[in-house]
């Protein structure tokens, strides 16, 4: 794709959207019935401004008919965003990467109710780096250790490494352990897989079943966009080696720490992993069930950490390797 028509403004990208072939109308009343809970004054007010373009940088203007464009740029915005009150510490800076400590409840990019207050967002800023992008993805919910991208003629080195599965990623956790707990304890070490299906707009992905004569059948590597396989695949394409580091007795139960070491990256695998085993992360409002949404209550964190992750750097060939600084509240001690 090429570069947006409009510079990245107070940290924040402008967001590309398609106007459906046919639409019979002006740009504006097409943004109107498709963005209800914007305002008339609010859309009329970056028509004004000039915040809304075509893709070749036409701006649109109140009498620009919708079919003139396929898609349009403009800028989100959330009004009244909730800060969150926690820093984003930085382990390091080059002028190839950089590499953060995400906490808890920052989410990694902007989405939903959520634009200044995300971690690529506030690091452009901070940095003075508008060209900043992140090389992987950090749920909001999950705290630990984050790369990022400043420089655009190196990006597809370090993009690469992702998508051959050649970084080495470590996590953390704190499970609560059903009792009688030394049923769950003598488990481990072990190494749990299944097929994961995430489906777009749904908040939780889902476990699909397969045959035991495909159980042994592993999901090859994507290697590229260009080399992907449309065909449908068998067998478990999500995996998970778990170690237990430490138990502790509280009130409520026991406690397990354990090491959680991913060899594919699935959406919420390791939540949905360690929910399947019978027990779920501490405070995981996603897995084993679904809850209501409630407002974000900091005391309750949910235990999942990116503890660390290394890799053979693509441009040095140097062996490197980032650790978080942080550690789970509800850990043993």
């Amino acid at each position: 794709m090429a570069n947006p028509p409009l510079p990245v403004r107070n940290g924040v990208g402008p967001t590309r959207l398609r106007i459906p072939a046919g639409t019979d109308t002006t740009v504006v009343n097409y943004l109107r019935a498709r963005f209800t809970h914007l305002s008339d004054e609010s859309i009329t007010q970056r028509i004004r401004d000039g915040e809304i373009v075509g893709n070749d940088g036409t701006v649109i203007t109140h009498e620009t008919s919708a079919d003139e464009h396929e898609f349009v740029w403009y800028y989100r915005t959330v009004p009244n965003e909730t800060p969150i009150p926690f820093d984003l510490d930085i382990l390091h800076v080059d002028e190839h990467l950089v590499v953060v400590d995400k906490p808890h409840f920052l989410p990694t990019t902007p989405g939903g109710r959520f634009v200044q207050e995300t971690a690529l967002v506030r690091l452009r800023n901070q940095l003075n780096i508008p060209e900043l992008v992140p090389l992987h993805r950090l749920d909001r919910a999950t705290a630990g250790v984050l790369l990022f991208s400043p420089n655009p003629t190196t990006r597809g080195a370090y993009q690469q490494l992702f998508e051959h599965r050649q970084v080495t990623r470590h996590y953390q956790a704190v499970v609560q352990l059903p009792s009688p707990a030394e049923l769950y304890l003598q488990r481990f070490p072990l190494t749990f897989r299944n097929r994961i299906i995430k489906t777009k707009g749904v908040i939780t992905a889902e476990v699909e079943a397969y045959d035991a004569a495909d159980s042994g059948r592993i999901e090859a590597p994507r290697v590229g966009k260009r080399r992907r396989s449309h065909a449908p695949t068998t067998g478990p394409n999500a995996i998970t080696d778990i170690e237990l580091l430490g138990q502790r007795i509280t009130n409520d139960g026991v406690l397990a720490h354990v090491a959680l070491y991913p060899r594919t990256g699935r959406t919420h695998q390791l939540r949905i992993h360690l929910a399947a085993l019978g027990h779920g992360i501490l405070h995981d409002r996603f897995y084993p069930e679904l809850l209501d949404h409630a407002p974000d209550d900091y005391a309750k964190p949910l235990q999942l950490l990116a503890s660390g992750l290394g890799f053979t750097d693509p441009l040095s060939g140097v062996s490197r390797e980032f650790v978080t600084r942080r550690r789970l509240e509800f850990g043993p001690e």
